[in-house]
């Protein structure tokens, strides 16, 4: 059985111990990367349940808040085309309409002819839609703060300018 040498359990957290792990394992690689991107994909998944819980409460799946709040982003009247929401959501045609049939049955949005084009559609949040993404939008709010709160205001502007820095070349292409 291996025994752990004085110190190797320290680490700050379980990324800490991957790397090191690592380093001991490979050091002819650098894994540096792993320092960043490992505590990015953690978060991502914290970040995943607490959001899943957060909608649950208001009986919404992800999916559905990712559509009813491209819709209440748009503004009064609460609508886009079908369009507009595969570019915002970055789903394919087929499962936008699938996801738009899903929401009309639950009342929380409708299908209007578009008054530009009596061959199209545009999609509309409905009174209940509204009232449940504006609920869910304040709790995921409340959960998201909850999750920032040991940085101060400061660090959270620089890991927003510094994330936002890594992500731009993916929102470009």
């Amino acid at each position: 059985m291996a025994t752990t040498a004085p110190g190797e359990d320290e680490g700050r957290d379980e990324v800490d111990r991957i790397v090191r792990a690592w380093r001991r394992e490979r050091p002819d690689l650098d894994v540096s990367p792993l320092e960043v991107l490992s505590r990015v994909t953690r978060l991502a998944r914290h970040l995943d349940i607490a959001r899943r819980s957060a909608f649950a409460r208001h009986e919404l799946e992800t999916w559905e808040f990712d559509v009813l709040s491209a819709l209440r982003r748009a503004g009064e009247p609460y609508q886009l085309s079908p369009g507009a929401l595969l570019t915002q959501t970055l789903v394919t045609s087929g499962t936008m309409t699938n996801r738009i049939d899903r929401l009309v049955e639950h009342g929380l949005v409708e299908r209007l002819p578009s008054p530009g084009d009596r061959r199209s559609v545009i999609v509309r949040l409905t009174d209940l839609g509204r009232a449940r993404v504006d609920s869910a939008f304040a709790d995921l709010l409340g959960v998201e703060h909850g999750l920032l709160d040991a940085l101060p205001e400061g660090d959270r502007t620089a890991l927003a300018g510094l994330l936002r820095d890594l992500v731009a070349p993916f929102d470009a292409s």
